[in-house]
């Protein structure tokens, strides 16, 4: 006869299905404290939430998502343009092509950077203790101007030859010559694919982390809506869509 066992159903406290993450002892180590503050900062509903509030279906809100994405593109087409070296995207129908994508995806990433920050300068993105999530988006463009210039520079043709040359003088009437040498292939490059890129690609993360913390921006009506009320904004989201019947037309057609 065998002795009884516990269900498979009885539950779990949560002290044993934490582990060692709640001993007192754990609490004081290093990953433990980076854990729970990291959960504390930025909580995973906000991190990947599943609803949006129903302004962010506003075009002005697109240009962000879009930027981000040239970015990707941007990144992989360089990734692809540096393993095989000038001679090959000059030469090559395939480089040719890589080369032309990374000019578009540029051109792309920074129209949408500047319709981006141009809309939410006006919509003063900075209310709500979000200061630092713009300080980081513009100068996230300052750093991407420097990139694109170094890139330029990068070009191994007529283009960059001329710009180099006539940016010399002008760097090094600064002194800023003496350790930034427009002419030197291998600095230029290195600048452009190593230093630069992983600065703009730490500060868009940081960028997107912040506003996943903070939220996006509401519009000033809709916040001015807040203060008055703030019961009736936080949980606004974009609705499912209603079928047309003639009670929901005659709903929405009838005078408050």
């Amino acid at each position: 006869m065998t002795a009884p066992t516990e269900s498979a159903t009885t539950p779990v406290p949560a002290a044993a299905a934490d582990g060692a993450a709640e001993h007192p002892e754990d609490a004081r180590m290093l990953t433990a404290r980076l854990r729970h503050r990291a959960v504390e900062a930025l909580p995973p509903g906000r991190l990947l939430p599943d609803r949006q509030p129903a302004y962010v279906a506003s075009w002005i809100y697109v240009f962000g998502v879009l930027t981000i994405s040239a970015l990707v593109v941007v990144i992989a087409t360089g990734c692809v343009l540096a393993l095989f070296g000038p001679t090959w995207w000059h030469l090559s129908p395939v480089g040719l092509f890589v080369n032309s994508m990374h000019l578009w995806s540029v051109e792309v990433f920074f129209f949408a950077m500047v319709v981006h920050l141009w809309g939410k300068f006006f919509m003063a993105a900075w209310r709500g203790r979000r200061r630092a999530t713009w300080v980081t988006g513009v100068v996230s463009f300052v750093v991407s101007v420097a990139a694109a210039f170094t890139g330029y520079l990068s070009q191994q043709n007529f283009d960059a030859q001329w710009i180099s040359t006539q940016a010399k003088d002008g760097i090094n009437s600064t002194g800023a010559g003496a350790i930034f040498n427009v002419t030197n292939f291998g600095q230029m490059l290195m600048w452009h694919i190593v230093l630069l890129p992983l600065v703009v690609g730490l500060l868009a993360g940081v960028h997107v982390l912040l506003v996943r913390r903070r939220g996006v921006v509401p519009p000033f009506a809709l916040a001015q809506r807040h203060d008055a009320a703030p019961t009736d904004v936080g949980t606004v989201s974009t609705p499912a869509p209603v079928e047309a019947t003639p009670e929901t037309v005659g709903a929405q057609g009838r005078p408050a």
